[in-house]
């Protein structure tokens, strides 16, 4: 792979994987706890920081595409880029929008605030974590090409 793509590519992913870990598992889960924070005000603070991660995700996503499609990338890091790229579409094509349903449900009050947590949010939790390991791969395999 030449050098600019394999550069840039990766410091993309890392730039990327930093984001996901930051708000996912940092700002996500904490802000519930600060001090008159609700649930509808966490719920509606959630959304416009997820639609922005998204929407930054989605830009990042290209950009190492990119530089992956015309690097001269091998095999390993084709898949690598592949497979976080098909994680992000799950997440945005499928997950994100019964996430989205339900937050509009408990913010009109169809759904109690203290209901138990969904199913789609650990689906989200689940290809998170997947998505920061694939992340890893993908940075740690395009530094070494």
């Amino acid at each position: 792979m030449n050098t600019p793509s394999a550069a840039t590519a990766s410091a993309v992913t890392f730039v990327w994987l930093g984001m996901v870990l930051g708000i996912s598992f940092l700002e996500a889960p904490l802000k519930f706890r600060a001090p008159g924070v609700t649930i509808p005000i966490g719920l509606g603070i959630g959304r416009m920081v997820f639609r922005a991660l998204n929407l930054v995700e989605a830009a990042l996503a290209v950009v190492v595409i990119v530089a992956v499609a015309v690097g001269g990338a091998p095999v390993p890091v084709i898949a690598l880029t592949a497979a976080v790229a098909v994680l992000l579409l799950v997440q945005l094509l499928f997950v994100r929008p019964r996430l989205n349903r339900r937050s509009d449900r408990v913010l009109s009050g169809a759904e109690p605030v203290d209901g138990p947590r969904s199913h789609d949010h650990l689906v989200y939790v689940a290809l998170e974590t997947v998505k920061v390991g694939v992340l890893i791969a993908l940075g740690i395999a395009l530094l070494t090409v």
